[in-house]
C-alpha cells in the first residue's frame, strides 16, 4: 500500500516540477523548489545549498501543493524503509519474534536505549503509525498486551524538586495539568482554557525542562516572538518555583561540575563551564534536563525490578517484554488482565515516593495499535 502511494505522490511531485527529479536529494529539491518554481529560501546549509528542512518546507505550506506532497513523501517513505521493509527482516528465525539489544549506557540522562530494531520510537501518532504498531500482536491465541504508562511522570519529578505550590496543588486535585497551567498561564479560569491555550501550555511544561525559549516556544506553536516570550515570562510568574530550580541547578552544575537525579546518579557536565557561549547554554540546557529525565528514568527502572519479583510471587503468566521510556509492554493471557492491571498499578505507583502520587495509566488489546482502556 505504502509503496503504491509513494509511486502517485512522486508523479504528481514530478508534474508540479514539470520533470523528473530525486525527490530525496536536498541538492536537487532545493533548486527545483527555490530556482525553478521560485519559492522563497531559508537559510542555506554549511555546504551552501537551500535548506530543505521539515522547518523549512513547513514553513512555505500554502506557497505551493508540491510542499504538502514533498511532506507527506517523506512520511512514507520513512515509514516504508525504517518499518514496514526493516522490521520484518529482523524477525528471530527460531523464534518468529523481535528482539531488541537495551542499552544502560548509551543515553546520558539514564534512560533505557533500545537498538536492532530501535522498539523505542515506532510511530504512534499519525494515522500509518498506528497500522505499523497494529503489525505487533500477541504471539498466542486469546493473549494480548498490555501497556502501564506512568501519567506525565517527568512534570511530577519537576514539581517535587522544585516545591511549586500551584503544580503541586493542580497533580493532587488530579487536574489536567497542561489545562491547570493553560489557566495559569493565560490568567482564566480552567473552564475558559481553548484547545489552542492548552497546546502552548503543552508545549510550555514539556519545553521548560530543556531549557526552551521564546524562539523554540514560538517555533513549535502558531506564536510571535513576542507572544512567546510574554507567555514564557508569565509562566516563570505562575511557577517561580522552577525558575528558582533552573537558577540553582545551573548555578550548582557550574560549581560542582555535575548535577545529580534524587536518586544521587550523576551527570558530569564540563560543558556548564565552557567559554563558548553555544556550548555553555548547551551544558545549562542539559543540567536543568537530566535530574528531571533522569529521576524518572531511575524510577523505571526500579519499578522494572518490582514488576519482575511482583510477577515471579503472583504466579501469573506474564511476560514483560518491552520497555519505551515511561511505558512498560506486557504479554498475558486476556482473562489475566484485571489482575496484572491491579498488581502493574499498584507496584509501579509504589516505586519511588513523591510529594505528589506516581499516576500509572493502562491499557490493554490484541495488538499494540489496538488499545483500550483498563479501569
Amino acid at each position: 500500500e505504502l509503496a503504491a502511494e509513494l509511486d502517485t505522490l512522486s508523479a504528481a511531485i514530478h508534474e508540479d516540477a514539470g520533470h523528473e527529479f530525486k525527490i530525496n536529494s536536498p541538492k536537487q529539491l532545493g533548486a527545483i523548489l527555490f530556482e525553478e518554481l521560485g519559492l522563497e529560501p531559508g537559510l542555506k546549509t554549511k555546504g551552501g545549498q537551500f535548506s530543505t528542512s521539515r522547518q523549512v518546507l513547513e514553513d512555505r505550506r500554502e506557497a505551493h501543493p508540491i510542499i504538502d506532497r514533498v511532506l507527506e513523501f517523506r512520511e512514507l517513505d520513512k515509514l516504508k524503509g525504517t518499518y514496514v521493509d526493516a522490521l520484518p527482516a529482523l524477525v528471530n528465525p527460531t523464534t518468529g519474534r523481535l528482539h531488541t539489544t537495551f542499552s544502560q549506557t548509551v543515553a546520558a540522562t539514564g534512560r533505557l536505549s533500545s537498538n536492532n530494531p530501535n522498539l523505542q520510537n515506532i510511530p504512534v501518532r499519525t494515522e500509518r503509525g498506528q497500522l505499523i504498531r497494529k503489525a505487533f500482536i500477541a504471539e498466542e491465541a486469546g493473549h494480548v498486551l498490555l501497556a502501564a504508562d506512568y501519567s506525565q511522570i517527568e512534570l511530577r519529578v519537576l514539581a517535587h524538586i522544585c516545591g511549586d505550590e500551584s503544580m503541586i496543588a493542580a497533580f493532587h486535585r488530579d487536574e489536567d495539568i497542561h489545562t491547570a497551567t493553560a489557566a495559569q498561564m493565560y490568567d482564566v479560569t480552567i473552564g475558559d482554557v481553548t484547545p489552542a491555550m492548552r497546546r502552548v501550555a503543552k508545549t510550555t511544561n514539556f519545553g521548560i525542562v530543556y531549557g526552551i525559549t521564546e524562539h523554540g516556544l514560538a517555533a513549535r506553536t502558531d506564536l510571535s516572538m513576542g507572544e512567546a516570550a510574554n507567555l514564557i515570562a508569565s509562566y516563570f510568574q505562575k511557577y517561580p518555583s522552577i525558575r528558582g530550580y533552573m537558577d540553582e541547578t545551573i548555578k550548582s552544575a557550574y560549581s560542582r561540575g555535575y548535577v545529580a537525579t534524587l536518586l544521587g546518579r550523576r551527570r558530569y557536565l564540563p560543558e556548564a563551564r565552557a567559554r563558548a557561549h553555544a556550548q555553555r547554554q548547551a551544558g545549562e540546557r542539559m543540567a536543568i534536563n537530566m535530574p528531571i529525565q533522569g529521576t524518572a528514568a531511575d524510577i523505571m527502572k526500579i519499578a522494572m525490578i518490582n514488576m519482575a519479583r511482583a510477577i515471579a510471587e503472583s504466579g501469573l503468566p506474564v511476560r514483560m517484554i518491552l520497555q519505551v521510556h515511561d511505558e512498560l509492554l506486557f504479554e498475558l493471557p486476556e482473562a489475566d488482565v484485571p489482575a496484572l492491571a491491579a498488581l502493574a498499578r499498584q507496584t509501579m505507583k509504589s516505586a519511588y515516593e513523591l510529594v505528589i502520587p506516581l499516576k500509572v495509566d493502562l491499557a490493554a488489546g490484541p495488538t499494540w495499535g489496538d488499545m483500550g482502556d483498563v479501569d
